[in-house]
């Protein structure tokens, strides 16, 4: 097999899938929400600028997780197509950003429940998003064989 069949895909399956994955982190992230504020009552933070940090609303939250999931199904879109090992690569990324996402708001000041809430919200999101995407990637690819 060469290098180049290793990167051949359904364009449409993946996008399929990274809309698919959309829908399920933003109805996760509202999931976040109601665990979050209905169990334990506390907010799920974001930046307001300036240094600040206030609640979000599950609509809100909903939205950029969708965003962030139809980012990341970009993401591997074009690390399928220029580089080696795009799966390894888009895993790597997609826990670096989860990372950064984790970190920051444990390291404002905050509540601390609130900072805890957001910190796990958003590592749940990541690891769904990244963990729903790499079956999406093997998807694409399996009907990619099937073409031929």
């Amino acid at each position: 097999m060469t290098g180049e069949a290793r990167h051949r895909f359904v364009v449409g399956r993946l996008w399929a899938g990274g809309g698919a994955t959309a829908l399920v982190a933003a109805l996760a992230a509202i999931v976040v929400i109601l665990v979050a504020s209905g169990l334990f009552g506390v907010p799920v933070l974001v930046p307001t600028g300036e240094g600040a940090w206030s609640g979000i609303s599950a609509a809100a939250y909903a939205v950029s997780a969708a965003a962030a999931a139809l980012a990341a199904t970009g993401l591997l879109h074009l690390l399928l197509l220029g580089t080696p090992r795009a799966k390894s690569f888009f895993v790597t990324i997609m826990l670096l950003l989860t990372a950064i996402t984790v970190i920051i708001p444990l390291s404002i000041d905050a509540d601390r429940g609130a900072r805890i809430a957001t910190a796990a919200g958003n590592l749940f999101l990541g690891v769904l998003i990244a963990g729903t995407l790499s079956g999406v990637l093997h998807s694409a690819i399996r009907a990619a064989r099937l073409v031929r």
